[in-house]
């Protein structure tokens, strides 16, 4: 087994993104986000892929986890046993690197902070304006444009549009 340490720079997921980006992007795919977690007694490599045109399918996640194990096996960056989930960020998707900031400038976000606000808010939506030096930028129902350091924020997650008319029975 390979004697890497999750807690080193950028850790298996840094590791394990580079080796998955090709993969996606020969199946045209993105990959959003790579996480190496622990549930229960389970570590789980969690490979969140998406797609620009269309919502992510099983068979996506199926190709990218059968094309993506044997480069894991040679690599063999993981030293502990471990389950290979590849899955989509879903609708509600956690935003985390910079990228995913620029990606949802212009739509609705959902903000959820360590500690309540002076106003006794925990949370805030808004749409996104932007998120530079360590800074994020909402634009509030009132129109107010906001800002809040990244220290203040616990997680952001993209908030899902359905207009009443485009549901059906």
């Amino acid at each position: 087994m390979a004697d890497k340490k999750s807690n080193a720079s950028g850790g298996i997921a840094g590791i394990v993104a580079p080796l998955a980006e090709p993969i996606t992007a020969e199946l045209g795919l993105m990959l959003w986000d790579v996480r190496f977690i622990k549930e229960g007694a389970t570590w789980i490599l969690r490979v969140i892929i998406d797609r620009e045109d269309q919502p992510v399918s099983i068979n996506d996640c199926v190709d990218v986890s059968r094309r993506l194990s044997p480069v894991l096996d040679e690599a063999d960056p993981i030293a502990q046993s471990y389950c290979l989930e590849v899955t989509s960020p879903g609708a509600d998707r956690e935003l985390v690197r910079p990228e995913h900031f620029a990606y949802y400038e212009g739509y609705p976000v959902k903000v959820t902070f360590y500690r309540p606000d002076d106003s006794g808010q925990r949370e805030i939506t808004g749409i996104l304006l932007g998120f530079e030096d360590n800074t994020l930028r909402l634009l509030n129902e009132a129109e107010e444009s906001l800002a809040f350091d990244k220290k203040q924020i616990a997680v952001v997650h993209a908030v899902d549009q359905w207009e009443e008319d485009d549901e059906t029975l």
